[in-house]
């Protein structure tokens, strides 16, 4: 019976991430345990990075795809010159 994947969710993540820090900070990990802890934590911070990475891609193409007015710099010569 195949295992379903459950949706990434960056919260919770990253709060992993944290107590995984908090707990190897502590340094009352064993060897073996601060490894699978840093290996656990590697692994948190490439998925919390690709999700943050998606999430500013899709704001891009949001903002490119909206039909709001582009910005222009300020010219302050056209108010001295009036």
């Amino acid at each position: 019976m195949a295992r379903k994947a459950t949706p990434f969710n960056f919260e919770d993540a990253l709060e992993s991430l944290e107590e995984l820090v908090e707990a190897m900070e502590e340094g009352e990990l064993s060897l073996e345990e601060s490894l699978k802890a840093f290996e656990k934590g590697i692994k948190l911070t490439r998925e919390c990075q690709s999700a943050l990475e998606k999430a500013e891609q899709k704001v891009q193409l949001l903002v490119k795809s909206d039909d709001l007015p582009e910005s222009e710099p300020f010219d302050s010569e056209d108010e001295d010159e009036g």
